[in-house]
């Protein structure tokens, strides 16, 4: 009877693919936190449902109109006691100049959006292994923007009382903006504080600015953050304090990231492994035999067959014919 070699199972581990050693040595938490390549749809319809949320939460705070105009009312003082509050100086320059206003209103209403989910394509198709981490940035800054609307409920500068600011909106009549116009019943008017400008563009600002290799895209995605401050101001839309509110939403987005993955969104790699198949046990040992430079027999194909007898020596067995 011939001999049989067995192989014992200490080369399996070091013989089964990467993703698959990954996965089967962590909990499903540290799998949670082990980047991984996003999935086309599954993003899509997170992107559709958060935006959906957000915009029902927002729109669904109480609009406290006093005490909004208060609070604006305040932030106004301080401003002045700071020596920045220059809003309206700005506010009536800019309209003055028709092309230059109206480009701005529909900056303000337009490119919030289109730029965001621009950067987020990119991040999908140029960075999959940072996508998760920097999308969460995003996702985090909004949640606790949410929080500021609630509990801070502040009137833009356009709605003050003898603010001597214009709407720019209703002035010139451009589209698009929930602001002010015939869509201002759509939106909460009174959600100044933090700016979701300043903080979305931002964050595309700084994504872009890390991660983008051609220079001149670079000092564009700088330059993004910069423009919009201009234009919500310009539009009377934010006042400067709202704009550090929003700051501070992405510092918090950030911290937030950097708390779950264990390093900044921008440091982890750029590619992940695909997602593999799962691996058989023959797989496996056939595996851990080519590792180890032994042979193991395969016993879905070593056992006897009832029709034709026990299997030949070819296969480590005596049998007879």
């Amino acid at each position: 009877m011939g001999e049989t070699t067995v192989t014992k199972p200490e080369g399996l581990e070091a013989a089964l693919p990467e993703t698959v050693a990954a996965d089967s040595g962590h909990g499903p938490l540290r799998r949670l936190r082990t980047p991984r390549r996003p999935r086309f749809w599954f993003e899509i319809l997170l992107i559709a449902v958060s935006y959906w949320t957000y915009s029902l939460v927002r729109n669904a705070v109480p609009e406290q109109k006093s005490e909004a105009l208060r609070n604006a009312d305040w932030i106004w003082r301080v401003e002045h006691h700071l020596g920045i509050a220059v809003e309206a100086s700005v506010n009536h320059a800019v309209n003055s100049v028709h092309w230059l206003i109206v480009g701005m209103n529909y900056y303000y209403a337009t490119l919030h959006f289109i730029v965001t989910l621009g950067v987020l394509v990119w991040l999908y198709r140029r960075h999959p292994g940072r996508y998760a981490a920097t999308r969460l940035v995003l996702f985090a800054t909004t949640a606790v923007a949410l929080v500021g609307y609630y509990l801070y409920p502040l009137a833009p500068p356009r709605l003050m009382n003898g603010g001597d600011f214009i709407d720019t909106v209703m002035v010139h009549q451009t589209w698009g903006s929930m602001a002010s116009g015939d869509l201002k019943h759509m939106s909460n008017q009174y959600a100044a504080m933090p700016s979701m400008h300043i903080g979305w563009s931002l964050w595309c600002g700084l994504t872009i600015a890390a991660l983008a290799t051609v220079p001149w895209v670079r000092v564009l995605g700088l330059l993004y953050p910069a423009l919009t401050l201009v234009v919500i101001v310009a539009t009377a839309n934010h006042f400067w304090l709202d704009a550090v509110g929003g700051m501070l939403c992405l510092a918090f987005g950030f911290t937030v990231a950097r708390l779950w993955y264990g390093r900044m969104p921008y440091t982890l790699p750029r590619t992940v492994p695909a997602r593999g198949p799962r691996v058989s046990r023959a797989a496996a040992r056939r595996a851990a035999a080519g590792t180890s430079g032994r042979s193991v027999p395969d016993r879905s194909q070593g056992l006897p067959d009832k029709s034709h007898g026990l299997p030949d020596k070819s296969h480590g067995w005596s049998g007879r014919s």
